[in-house]
């Protein structure tokens, strides 16, 4: 499968932001100093090198431009990291927000994360990078549908094209059993909803933990867990009930 090409912008909004401040500089440094002390026979030749420190001081400041934009981006991901308390939260996410908030999961486990950005259902979304291996990471975000065994076939092809040593499929809801059973004996780690949610939750800042809210019934003090609603008009909905039920019949929508 063809990857996308990356601009060199592309890669430096996904870097820490002190990589778009190195590269200014060293553009600056290379294009203002190096390139015109070039002294070569060719008189056309030294006149361009000699014209590339004009534009240097642009090129530059268009790179560190980009620092800022890189630490916000940064602070998002981590943000909507942070902000995630259940599955059912991670379910609502748009599916590029899925994609980065798998990506930012990865960058916490100690990972060089590049994203793929290859649209909502193209491949390979995350390059991992990690003690000299790389790994690929697929993500589905399909929120009813069973993630099934065509594609675990389809990304088997794709890890064997590539110099992967493995590959990752995550998705927001569950796989089938005929998924686990093709996987079952390749390199490939199949990461269920509920599975993410519990990585999440032991990855996630000590700050964001100490400021969840645990929630309780306002009637009985009982904890208030998340169930889903088996009849009515809000037949498969999630919404949250006393833990004390049937005496405490209490409950609260999500």
């Amino acid at each position: 499968m063809p990857r996308k090409h990356h601009s060199i912008s592309d890669l430096l909004l996904q870097a820490p932001w002190w990589v778009s401040v190195v590269t200014a500089a060293i553009v600056y440094i290379v294009m203002g100093f190096i390139i015109p002390s070039i002294e070569t026979n060719n008189q056309f030749l030294d006149i361009v090198f000699n014209a590339v420190a004009v534009p240097a001081p642009f090129f530059s400041i268009v790179f560190l431009l980009l620092a800022p934009l890189s630490f916000l981006n940064s602070r998002r991901k981590i943000e909507l990291l942070n902000q995630q308390t259940n599955l059912n939260s991670i379910r609502k996410l748009h599916w590029k927000n899925f994609e980065e908030l798998v990506a930012e999961a990865y960058r916490r486990l100690g990972y060089q994360v590049t994203e793929g950005g290859f649209g909502p259902d193209g491949g390979i979304d995350l390059e991992l990078r990690k003690d000299g291996e790389v790994s690929l990471v697929q993500c589905k975000h399909w929120k009813t549908q069973k993630v099934g065994v065509n594609v675990i076939r389809e990304m088997y092809g794709v890890l064997a094209a590539s110099n992967a040593t493995q590959i990752n499929i995550i998705c927001s809801g569950k796989f089938t059993q005929e998924a686990y059973s093709f996987a079952a004996d390749k390199p490939i780690f199949l990461i269920s909803g509920n599975e993410l949610e519990a990585l999440i939750r032991d990855i996630q800042s000590p700050v964001a933990k100490s400021e969840e809210k645990q929630a309780f019934c306002p009637r009985c003090g009982k904890d208030l867990v998340e169930r889903v609603a088996k009849r009515g008009v809000n037949l498969g909905k999630t919404f949250l009930g006393c833990s004390n039920f049937p005496k405490c019949r209490y409950t609260k929508q999500t």
